[in-house]
């Protein structure tokens, strides 16, 4: 338990997280066939680490599109978020007891899974207002069980995980216009800029219904 916090902690603390997940990216876009095998394996120890997912996000629809982009991000993100549930569950809840510590927020999180369960693990995925590393940790001190935690974490982060790949993958295009294979038509940049606000309006709109609910639910 103590070693599995020590690499938690030397992870954060040591590495330069942008640097090392943009050399991935750049790696992964060579693998070819091997890319997005890769990809999701980086995605989950970027998960358990405490690496920001934000950037490989991104990257994936740089990489892989927003249709690929969003499956692969998707499965990584689950999969890692339920590695983190595990260790903070079996292997180092002393360690994660700590970091929670007097966090009054979890404390309400914890009272409100008792009763509510999975839908207070989905609503928490759907609002930023947690930092999302450690609350996977977090929820494995938590009453929830795990399937109803990989559900609802892997529904919950979808419209996050749809955005930022699409947010991705325009600026992937943006990067390549001009060339011959980047050039797209007027008609097909209108759909890519109609496709985003849509994205962009239904994930805040979402959030902010899951940060309403979320607070009458912990108050």
């Amino acid at each position: 338990m103590f070693g599995v916090a020590i690499i938690l902690v030397v992870a954060q603390k040591f590495f330069n997280a942008q640097q090392l997940l943009e050399n991935a990216l750049n790696w992964i876009d060579t693998l070819g066939p091997w890319g997005p095998i890769t990809f999701i394996i980086i995605y989950i120890l970027a998960t358990v680490l405490f690496l920001p997912g934000s950037l490989l996000t991104l990257g994936a629809g740089v990489l892989f599109g927003p249709l690929f982009g969003s499956v692969y991000v998707s499965i990584g993100s689950t999969i890692g978020a339920t590695c983190a549930f595990l260790v903070g569950r079996y292997l180092a809840r002393g360690w994660v007891s700590k970091q929670i510590e007097g966090n009054e927020q979890f404390q309400a999180i914890d009272k409100a899974v008792a009763d509510e369960g999975w839908k207070i693990v989905g609503l928490t995925r759907l609002s930023p207002i947690f930092p999302f590393n450690l609350l996977n940790y977090a929820f494995g001190l938590t009453q929830v069980s795990l399937r109803d935690y990989c559900l609802a974490s892997w529904i919950g982060m979808m419209p996050g995980t749809v955005m930022y790949v699409y947010l991705g993958s325009l600026a992937g295009s943006l990067a390549t216009l001009g060339t011959e294979t980047g050039s797209r038509t007027t008609g097909e940049w209108v759909l890519y800029g109609v496709g985003l606000v849509a994205t962009v309006a239904v994930t805040i709109y979402v959030t902010k219904i899951a940060k309403t609910a979320l607070q009458n639910k912990i108050s």
